[in-house]
């Protein structure tokens, strides 16, 4: 109870702003890694949604000015990134999925030389920083602990530590919660959350789980298009009244798939049940309230 003043009382932020116009990629060998995109994302968690080789990773390459793109452009707070690419780098946070080998080092210590890196070069200013977000990630008590000896979860809080070095304005957080534990997972996302009320956070993930639980906003894309977007709740409305279940033998799926619309298939307890998109109650088919996972599957399954 005592919080919420402080929060309330907080001093407001400015508002961020990533807009991506009419953004086209292709790679030297003719591949198209992204085609005609088009997103406006503000503060808050944003999630974007695809398969592994949807384009995601092309996407959030172009968008911190790794690599230029073919045609289109990003404005990130008024500033072309083509033209600036630094601007961007400079307020920038990124969470890799796995950070690979840590030295032997403390988690102090190896917050320290991240921030050396990033420009902070005030040795009381980094000092300050640093204890303020270990705090933040609940981290305070292991501050003199090997970052190699961190369980999962705890070394996601120190990825969130070290992304939030110099105060980004925009953080990209790459498959965040694969391999945590649901105490950890729901911890790390309850972190994500607050900090998003400050600074864009794009979420790239393959797993609809972490979209729904926590982006306010979202896309989906697929072999570099843009297949859906919007709010979560908004196109999960989309599909009331026209996604439908029915427990099937094994044997039947062949049939199923080639005279309806089959989105997805699950094994539940060793009953096979297949869920199908249609604007009319297809025969022997119970009706079933969609979720994300249903919008996503959809999306999929669409012809791009």
């Amino acid at each position: 109870m005592e919080t919420l003043p402080v929060l309330l009382l907080s001093k407001p932020n400015n508002m961020n702003t990533l807009s991506i116009n009419n953004l086209n990629l292709t790679y030297k060998n003719g591949f198209q890694a992204i085609q005609n995109i088009s997103l406006e994302i503000g503060n808050g968690m944003f999630g974007l949604l695809g398969p592994n080789g949807a384009g995601k990773s092309s996407l959030m390459k172009t968008i911190v000015g790794l690599q230029k793109p073919t045609s289109g452009n990003i404005i990130f707070n008024g500033v072309d990134i083509a033209k600036d690419p630094n601007y961007i780098k400079q307020n920038l946070g990124f969470l890799p999925q796995d950070f690979g080998v840590y030295p032997k080092i403390s988690a102090y210590d190896l917050l320290e030389h991240i921030a050396i890196l990033k420009g902070i070069k005030n040795s009381t200013e980094r000092k300050n920083q640093i204890i303020s977000l270990l705090e933040k990630v609940n981290l305070s008590d292991f501050r003199n602990k090997e970052v190699h000896t961190f369980s999962g979860g705890m070394r996601q809080r120190f990825g969130v530590a070290q992304a939030l070095l110099g105060n980004p304005k925009i953080i990209i957080v790459d498959e965040p919660t694969a391999g945590l534990d649901p105490e950890e997972r729901n911890r790390f996302n309850s972190l994500l959350n607050d900090i998003s009320k400050e600074v864009i956070v794009i979420l790239s993930t393959h797993l609809v789980e972490d979209v729904r639980n926590l982006c306010s906003q979202m896309a989906i894309i697929n072999k570099g298009k843009l297949l859906k977007k919007g709010k979560p709740n908004d196109l999960i409305a989309e599909l009331n009244q026209k996604i439908w279940s029915k427990s099937i033998n094994k044997t039947e799926l062949d049939h199923y798939h080639s005279t309806y619309q089959i989105i997805s298939q699950q094994l539940i307890e060793r009953e096979l049940y297949i869920t199908t998109f249609s604007n009319e109650k297809p025969k022997d088919f119970i009706p079933v309230n969609p979720l994300l996972e249903h919008v996503y599957f959809h999306s999929l399954t669409q012809k791009i």
